[in-house]
């Protein structure tokens, strides 16, 4: 065994053995903890309502950054599976983003439905139900302040919804398109009282115009409940209770994906092999990747390449810079900070100065309030000589974070001045 391996091993072992035989500390006995619960009173439904908020990764208060925000109603059931898609996938696919859980564990039939009704299938029907529009009041003119004046959060919103949750959602799209940018309806129950809200959308969508919306829906696999001889190719044909859900669901997407002069950004996906319990995890995952193409970085392959020239690749995160900012609203960075210093560093190290500061001043311009940037920074004037600009910075990293290890780097490349 070579002796890196051997080191590695050693570590390891004492990894596990810490694991195995030491006293673990209260916080630590869970493997995941998902959510901060919260909660606020709400005038309009004379209730408080519960959220659970889960902060990026990388949340660091000291940056003053604001990030997007996802609403995701059930948020008791599916905040988790929210959670680990973004943690898989947020930087690359979409935004790190604030998630905000909605809990319904009470409530869900009244809040979500959208119209009211006293019976279902010919037999009388007493449960609380329609009234969506006070639970959007609730969100719009409650929660979403809320939220706005507690978390780092920018006007940036997507609303994801499962079930009679899926109906809220395009509940929402179709009655206020401008809370949201973001829709993904999860197997949405557009059957609701004899697809009340499909046939008003057929009056609302041709002449509606959703410009910079995007809407993600999906399909679960079992189309009929008895009849498993029933297939997307002949189920419109079927005219019986037991496809009436499906039925609206596909006419609801025909009428969505025939009326693309609205400007309406519209995907949606059938799943054949999920049944409705299990199809929000891959709509989840599939729906932000959806409403989020747009964010996936462009011209990677030029990036990756050392032969680029500095100018093209400044062209390329000016480009990105403004598709953001015409996507968003507002000033976003192009890239993650860890992807620009990396990028700096690497260059430094395949001996291409001009790219690495061309990197490393992005990181500056775009992460100013920044210690690891600064950091960075110095390590290229120190690596090409230029002590002054490497104590400047430094100086500066320091000033940020006020941690020791700058002022130790600090007072060493003094003493070698």
């Amino acid at each position: 065994m070579s002796p890196i391996k051997f080191i590695i091993a050693i570590g390891l072992s004492i990894c596990y053995q810490g694991a195995a035989y030491g006293q673990p500390k209260p916080q630590q006995q869970y493997l995941q903890q998902v959510g901060t619960l919260d909660s606020l009173y709400s005038e309009t439904l004379q209730e408080y309502r519960k959220i659970y908020v889960e902060l990026p990764e990388n949340y660091n208060p000291a940056q003053n950054e604001k990030y997007p925000v996802v609403f995701i109603l059930d948020g008791e059931v599916f905040l988790p599976t929210l959670t680990n898609i973004h943690r898989f996938y947020s930087g690359g696919f979409f935004p790190e983003m604030i998630l905000v859980g909605i809990a319904n564990e009470s409530h869900r039939m009244r809040d979500f439905t959208t119209s009211k009704v006293t019976q279902m299938y010919g037999r009388p029907f007493e449960q609380d139900n329609g009234e969506a529009v006070n639970f959007h009041k609730f969100i719009a003119s409650e929660l979403i302040p809320y939220i706005e004046d507690t978390y780092p959060v920018t006007n940036f919103r997507t609303l994801i919804g499962h079930s009679y949750g899926g109906l809220f959602t395009m509940y929402s799209l179709l009655y206020h398109p401008a809370v949201f940018s973001n829709y993904i309806a999860i197997d949405p129950s557009l059957d609701w009282d004899d697809q009340h809200l499909l046939k008003a959308a057929q009056a609302l969508i041709p002449s509606q115009t959703f410009k910079n919306k995007s809407v993600f829906m999906s399909l679960s696999g079992q189309l009929h409940m008895q009849d498993a001889t029933i297939t997307l190719e002949n189920v419109m044909q079927d005219t019986t209770d037991f496809t009436l859900f499906s039925r609206s669901n596909m006419a609801f997407a025909n009428l969505m994906t025939t009326n693309a002069q609205n400007g309406l950004d519209f995907n949606w996906k059938f799943y054949p092999k999920d049944l409705h319990g299990t199809v929000a995890l891959p709509s989840i995952r599939d729906g932000l990747i959806s409403v989020f193409e747009w964010f996936q970085m462009e011209h990677t392959d030029e990036i990756n390449n050392f032969d680029t020239p500095k100018e093209r690749l400044m062209e390329i995160v000016k480009y990105r810079q403004q598709k953001l900012k015409a996507h968003f609203g507002y000033a976003q960075p192009p890239y993650p900070e860890e992807l620009l210093t990396m990028s700096g560093y690497m260059n430094m190290d395949i001996g291409q100065p001009e790219k690495a500061k061309m990197y490393l001043e992005f990181a500056l311009k775009y992460y100013p309030q920044s210690a690891n940037a600064h950091a960075a920074m110095a390590d290229y004037y120190e690596n090409t000589n230029n002590t002054n600009k490497a104590l400047l910075m430094l100086t500066k990293a320091f000033d940020l974070s006020g941690d020791s290890a700058y002022k130790e780097r600090l007072d060493a490349l003094k003493k070698k001045k």
